[in-house]
């Protein structure tokens, strides 16, 4: 029995050796080299996903400078048409002024001689019109052309047709303006208090306060051309008219 288990011994032994040694395979490296790729994988993914981030970051940006600069654009040809309507309201303010004084001094024969010394040209008009193209030519005959006196009808006509235009507060201040160059304090009086009164969030309502405290003053009311003068003063301070109700104080 023995030498059989030690012959049996023998024989498996001899096997192996013959067989030669066993295939030795580390996990610790398995493990590691999974790993490796699986990070990889991450990482490429990682970056992947912050590429698209940043090229959408891009765009984001390259929109809000195209649209800053359209913004920029429209600013700039705003601020251009602000100084141009400025321009043009110093310019009538000078044209009445100077229609006012050469009626004051009596130049001509009459109101509308005056007013006829300016060169007018003769232009005609359709009677088909649209409210802003009726609006314009009434404006375009005090601003452009001088022509006074025919202005005061086209508002008119304007009012009538289009009682409840946009620009109703403007067409009355316009002829507030037509009328008292021309001395006609009564007519001016009363499309300046339609303004001040009926559109309280006109542009036009400081100068028309202002107006008829000018009118008050050449009527001889010292008292009401004070309260005029200093209500624009104190419904708009910083305002160019109220500059001017500051010097009219002063003169008083």
């Amino acid at each position: 029995m023995r030498i059989s288990g030690l012959a049996i011994a023998l024989t498996f032994a001899g096997v192996a050796l013959a067989s030669g040694p066993a295939p030795v395979v580390s996990v610790a490296n398995a493990q590691g080299t999974e790993s490796t790729s699986q990070r990889l994988d991450r990482l490429e993914r990682l970056i992947e996903a912050r590429s698209q981030g940043q090229m959408a970051m891009l765009e984001q940006l390259n929109l809000l400078q195209r649209e800053l600069s359209e913004l920029r654009g429209i600013a700039e040809e705003h601020t251009f048409q602000i100084e141009q309507i400025l321009q043009r309201q110093r310019d009538i303010y000078q044209e009445l002024d100077q229609l006012g004084q050469q009626v004051r001094s009596g130049a001509g024969a009459g109101t509308g001689s005056a007013a006829a010394t300016v060169p007018t040209i003769d232009i005609a008009y359709s009677d088909d019109l649209s409210e802003n193209e009726a609006y314009d030519r009434a404006v375009r005959l005090v601003l452009e052309e001088r022509r006074y006196d025919q202005a005061i009808p086209e508002f008119q006509t304007f009012l009538q047709n289009y009682p409840n235009s946009t620009y109703r507060s403007n067409a009355l201040y316009w002829l507030g303006q037509l009328y008292y160059a021309r001395q006609d304090y009564d007519q001016a009086e009363k499309h300046f208090t339609d303004v001040i009164e009926n559109h309280p969030n006109s542009t036009k309502r400081a100068d028309c306060i202002l107006k008829l405290g000018m009118i008050a003053r050449a009527r001889g009311n010292t008292s009401a051309a004070r309260t005029h003068f200093q209500k624009v003063r104190s419904e708009y301070p910083n305002s160019t008219e109220a500059g001017l109700a500051a010097r009219q104080l002063e003169s008083l």
